[in-house]
C-alpha cells in the first residue's frame, strides 16, 4: 500500500506591507514584517511594483553594498541595468533571473534601463535575499544571468497549474541555476478548477506569496490572497487549488541554516564583529567601487 505523502497546510498567513527602498521605489514586503523578522533561510522579500511610470520618474537603487547573503532578482515587466565594483553590467528584462552571490563584498548597482527611465513604463518585480551559512560568508561573489528563454517551464496534463522553474525542481523541469544551499523558487500560475500537489523535501522551509489573484492551499483549502504569504507546516508536498480568477504565487523553500543571524542593513553575517568588520571594509574601500560606464541601452 503506497503512503501518501504528507500535504503541508498553512500554519500562518502574513500580509505584505508597503515601504520605500533604494532612490524612492515602493515594495510589498512580507518579510520582514512585524513579527516576522526571517523565514530561514530567506530574510528579505521584496515585490518591486507593478507600477507605471511616466517619462522621467522611473527610480532604482543607485551605489549600495552587499556582504554574507545572495540576492535573487526576477523580473516580470520593464527593464533593469545593472553594475558592480567586480566589473560585471548588464540588463535585465522580463522573464530574466539574475542570481548574485554577494559573498565577501560587492557594491551594486540596480536601475531601470535609460528607455524606462526617458520613456516610462510599468515596472514589476521580485528581490529576494537568501542567507549564506558562515562558512560561506566570505566566498568569492559570483553572478548568475539567465534570460527568461533559458528558464525551464512546465504545466499539469491538464494545463490548468503553470510553473516556471527559477531554482529546484517541478513538474519535471529542473533548474539552469547552481545554489550554494537547496533551495526552491517557483514562479506557479494557478487557473480555476486546478487541483494539483508538489512534492516538496520534509527538510525545507516552505512560503507561498501570492501576487495576483488567489489560491487555496493545503488539503483544508485555506485561501491565500494577492499581498498575503503563507507559512507552511510540516510535510512532504504542496497543494494548490484554483479559484475563480485564478491566481499566480511564488514558492519558496530551502533548508533552514538555524545560525545566529546578525544583520545591519545590506549586511548579513553571524555576529555583531562580524558587522562592524564589514561597515569598516566597506567605509574604507575594501569592497570597491563602481567604475562607471556607457549606460545599458
Amino acid at each position: 500500500m503506497t503512503t501518501r505523502p504528507q500535504v503541508r497546510e498553512v500554519s500562518k498567513i502574513v500580509t505584505a506591507h508597503k515601504q520605500r527602498e533604494g532612490g524612492g521605489f515602493i515594495v510589498r514586503r512580507p518579510v520582514p514584517s512585524l513579527g516576522m523578522q526571517l523565514c530561514d533561510p530567506f530574510l528579505l522579500i521584496d515585490e518591486m511594483g507593478p507600477v507605471d511610470y511616466r517619462p522621467g520618474e522611473a527610480v532604482g537603487a543607485p551605489d549600495h553594498p552587499h556582504r554574507g547573503f545572495e540576492t535573487v532578482t526576477y523580473v516580470l515587466d520593464g527593464e533593469l541595468e545593472h553594475e558592480d565594483s567586480a566589473g560585471h553590467r548588464g540588463a535585465l528584462r522580463a522573464g530574466d533571473v539574475q542570481w548574485m552571490t554577494a559573498g565577501a563584498g560587492i557594491i551594486h548597482s540596480e536601475e531601470p534601463s535609460r528607455a524606462l527611465r526617458e520613456r516610462g513604463g510599468r515596472v514589476h518585480g521580485f528581490q529576494v535575499w537568501v542567507n549564506l551559512p558562515a562558512r560561506l560568508k566570505m566566498t568569492t561573489p559570483r553572478y548568475q544571468e539567465i534570460p527568461a528563454a533559458k528558464i525551464p517551464t512546465a504545466e499539469t496534463p491538464d494545463g490548468k497549474a503553470r510553473v516556471r522553474v527559477v531554482a529546484g525542481q517541478a513538474l519535471g523541469a529542473r533548474a539552469v541555476i547552481d545554489t550554494h544551499t537547496p533551495i526552491v523558487y517557483q514562479d506557479w500560475s494557478i487557473d480555476d478548477g486546478a487541483d494539483f500537489t508538489t512534492p516538496l523535501p520534509a527538510d525545507h522551509q516552505a512560503l507561498a506569496y501570492v501576487f495576483q489573484g488567489s489560491v487555496r492551499l493545503g488539503d483544508e483549502e485555506r485561501p491565500v490572497a494577492d499581498g498575503q504569504m503563507a507559512i507552511l507546516g510540516p510535510g512532504e508536498s504542496v497543494r494548490f487549488r484554483g479559484v475563480p480568477g485564478g491566481g499566480r504565487l511564488l514558492l519558496l523553500a530551502g533548508v533552514p541554516l538555524g545560525e545566529p543571524v546578525a544583520r545591519y542593513g545590506p549586511f548579513v553575517m553571524n555576529s555583531e564583529d562580524e558587522i562592524a568588520q564589514a561597515v569598516r571594509d566597506y567605509q574604507s574601500g575594501r569592497m570597491g567601487e563602481i567604475t562607471r560606464t556607457a549606460k545599458v541601452d
